[in-house]
């Protein structure tokens, strides 16, 4: 079962500027950056409560970052819903139906595993479940 959302991704061509502009908004500075290189993303992410947002920035043309920023430009990217326990949440989710872009799930940033959900079958929102690695 899902439990709180997560964080929501936001797509932006440039970290530094983003992380300065984010700063200013919320008033408040990340409260952890790192370069995610199986997904070729460069992250930071600010903490609201129990809820962040996560800045995620294309390392290479090769990362799914940069192909969303080309073709829809900066913005919301997902949405992550923290879970107990991903191996159970993929099966549930593949059995009801849904299309799986993970299978199994991948290491992700903040010491998490990640898997998504394609957004064909989830009312166009590309959506992650995310597991803190214990």
């Amino acid at each position: 079962m899902f439990g709180r959302i997560s964080h929501i991704g936001i797509a932006v061509r440039d970290l530094k500027k983003s992380i300065d502009l984010f700063t200013t908004v919320a008033g408040s500075k990340p409260i952890h950056t790192e370069r995610v290189e199986e997904q070729h993303v460069n992250t930071a992410l600010f903490l609201f409560g129990d809820s962040a947002l996560e800045l995620l920035e294309p390392a290479s043309p090769e990362s799914s970052i940069a192909k969303f920023i080309q073709k829809r430009g900066e913005g919301i990217h997902h949405l992550c819903f923290a879970v107990d326990d991903i191996i159970a949440e993929l099966e549930r989710l593949k059995t009801a139906g849904f299309q799986l872009i993970d299978e199994r799930p991948r290491k992700g940033a903040d010491n998490c595993l990640v898997a998504f959900l394609h957004p064909k079958s989830t009312n166009g929102v590309l959506i992650e479940i995310s597991q803190k690695i214990r």
